[in-house]
């Protein structure tokens, strides 16, 4: 995927104003990677594959209905994924990201585009964090077994767990059912064949 295939493919499901919005947070985020590690800098010329779809791609297994209910994203770090997915969809985000200079960032950013009366920055651990998710979401951030652990209490059993993992450890998917009660499917990642996304559902402490 080259990044007009890649900007073709968010226009194509979100719009030509979504597209926008989404290209103006990138513009930040490019700009900020000069002076914090948002994103490897390594990843700048591919940034709309690598990043904004590998994020947006997510939306389509919000369920029946992804605008609705709130979104929670945990470690969203330079923004990905919950920064992109509240700018394509009309639904509350809640941005978790305990690093200050980061969490600095995102405000800027809620600011910015626009996004006050619909996206929260918690600058904390999900741990702290006092709000109840249809969605959450969690890329490549921390184990399955710590991340269940440390967010149970933002979810409920119909809250929907997007969790982007990499290769799919079936070994951890094994372990975490000593402790927890859930229904799974695994999606492959559009932008990576080699890629997992861990769609975690009924999620309850054993």
């Amino acid at each position: 995927m080259t990044e007009d295939d890649a900007k073709t493919w968010v226009s194509d499901r979100f719009g030509a104003d979504a597209t926008d919005r989404v290209s103006a947070f990138v513009e930040m985020v490019v700009a900020e990677t000069e002076h914090q590690n948002l994103i490897a800098p390594s990843t700048i010329p591919t940034i709309w594959e690598r990043h904004v779809v590998d994020s947006l791609q997510l939306v389509a297994l919000a369920g029946e209905a992804p605008d609705v209910g709130r979104w929670l994203d945990i470690g969203t770090g330079g923004g990905f994924p919950g920064m992109v997915v509240a700018l394509v969809r009309d639904g509350p985000v809640d941005l978790v990201e305990p690093r200050r200079r980061r969490a600095d960032f995102l405000g800027l950013c809620v600011a910015r585009l626009g996004l006050g009366g619909q996206v929260a920055v918690h600058a904390a651990k999900v741990e702290s964090v006092s709000v109840k998710a249809s969605i959450i979401s969690a890329r490549a951030v921390a184990s399955l077994e710590n991340l269940l652990r440390g967010a149970a209490h933002c979810a409920t059993t119909e809250t929907r767990w997007l969790l982007p993992r990499g290769r799919l450890d079936e070994a951890e998917i094994t372990a975490l059912r000593q402790q927890w009660r859930f229904m799974f499917h695994v999606e492959h990642s559009v932008t990576n064949a080699e890629s997992s996304i861990v769609v975690l559902t009924q999620v309850h402490k054993r």
